[in-house]
């Protein structure tokens, strides 16, 4: 691939990778609003047009007072409520749709003018498909709160939002690595000199592990969110006068705890949270101490900045027992995270080495 089809590729990926961040915080808003339950049926094609009528309102209406949800929660909802909770899931499931032809259509533009390098095809090709996983993924949780239960399992929230994470990630590794490649054509241009191998080496391994941290923290954060653990303990930074509250370990067998105890639960989410504020200054200090790029000085600090943003964010949620604008900042905010430590990580693997060109 030349220097423009690099360029216009990582675009392509860059945008896409906007696109999913869009409908990670739309999703948020869509399960704070408790909208999510709202269509019961999954169409892919017809499904893009919303009622356009009163009759067609009227039907789409009735089908949710078939649910469990209106039952038990929403029966005294009428159908103007009804439109406000409908629109959430719409507009969420359209996004995650035109995801689908943005990503689809260019991939075949660039195939069709071979912009593509043959190593990367498969790549894109199984990004595509963990897309259509994702669609088939958010159905089957719908499901699980369509039957008696008008809430979605745990198990598959979270695996719906680990997909899109997934998702996310996979498409900006790409980006970064087309523009890093081009990079590497050229010369490690903004470097202030070069490290020890040894000593880089170090630093991304911390870096990788920082990005694991992360996930975990997105896993463990769709669990908060699939049990609603998010609306106990709010209190801060004990839970309501304990580190580990005494019900942690309430259910039998002991290892449900940790996927349905709502002490244990939060209480996971906020060990990893702790790591990441003592961590990521660790970091940002050592590669402020070493010989590196201006590029990778700036990452490490936003990196630093965002942590620190994301933890407010978190506790301030937590404090105010999740209102629906800071709970889905908090679940767009940890994208950001991601996404900045995989710049980061990038950064650290185009640095020069003592001993090398640079």
């Amino acid at each position: 691939m030349n220097k423009v089809a690099r360029r216009q590729v990582a675009l392509w990926l860059f945008i896409c990778s906007a696109m999913v961040f869009a409908i990670l915080v739309v999703g948020g808003v869509t399960r704070l609003t408790h909208s999510g339950l709202s269509i019961v049926e999954w169409k892919p094609i017809v499904g893009i047009v919303p009622p356009l009528n009163q009759a067609e309102w009227d039907e789409t209406f009735e089908k949710y007072k078939k649910t469990p949800e209106y039952h038990k929660v929403n029966h005294q909802m009428g159908l103007e409520e009804f439109k406000g909770i409908f629109f959430w899931e719409y507009w969420h499931r359209v996004l995650g749709r035109l995801i689908g032809v943005v990503f689809l259509l260019p991939f075949l533009y660039f195939c069709w003018r071979r912009k593509i390098d043959p190593p990367l095809l498969p790549k894109l090709l199984g990004i595509f498909v963990l897309g259509g996983l994702q669609g088939a993924m958010g159905w089957y949780m719908v499901k699980s709160g369509l039957i008696d239960d008008p809430r979605v399992s745990q198990y598959r929230l979270t695996a719906h939002l680990s997909l899109a994470f997934l998702i996310f990630v996979a498409m900006m590794w790409l980006a970064l690595g087309l523009l890093s490649e081009r990079r590497r054509l050229g010369s490690a241009t903004g470097a202030t000199g070069a490290t020890s191998e040894l000593t880089l080496k170090g630093l991304q391994r911390f870096a990788f592990w920082l990005a694991i941290l992360v996930g975990y923290m997105v896993v463990s954060g769709g669990l908060v969110a699939g049990i609603r653990a998010g609306k106990a303990y709010n209190s801060f930074p004990l839970m309501n006068g304990h580190i580990l509250p005494p019900e942690s370990f309430s259910i039998d067998p002991w290892y449900l705890n940790f996927f349905n105890n709502m002490a244990l639960v939060q209480f996971d989410h906020r060990l990893g949270a702790w790591l990441l504020a003592f961590l990521v200054p660790w970091l940002w200090w050592k590669i402020r101490a070493a010989a590196l790029s201006r590029s990778a000085r700036l990452a490490a600090t936003l990196v630093l900045v965002a942590v620190f943003l994301q933890i407010v964010l978190g506790i301030s949620t937590l404090l105010l027992a999740v209102p629906v604008g800071l709970g889905a900042a908090h679940q767009g905010g940890a994208m950001i995270v991601l996404g900045l430590l995989l710049w980061l990580n990038h950064q650290l693997r185009v640095q020069p080495v003592a001993g090398s060109a640079a």
